[in-house]
């Protein structure tokens, strides 16, 4: 799996993702299914994977200053 400078992965699961934006993987679905926040698909097994600079950008879109 790629990773950023820091050895963190650059690709994450929807699991991570919800955690680090602070809502739930069912959440994440929602968005996902209505185009609000879109989902890489894994080729093989179709699980939602999110972009780990993506995901930072949204939760600072979402908490701001806080995040």
């Amino acid at each position: 799996m790629p990773r950023t400078n820091d050895e963190q992965p650059a690709i994450i699961t929807i699991k991570e993702a919800a955690r680090i934006l602070g809502v739930s993987e069912p959440t994440l679905r929602r968005w996902d299914e209505a185009g609000k926040f879109k989902a890489r698909r894994h080729p093989i097994n179709g699980y939602r994977l999110y972009e780990r600079a993506k995901v930072l950008a949204m939760r600072k879109k979402i908490w701001g200053k806080a995040a």
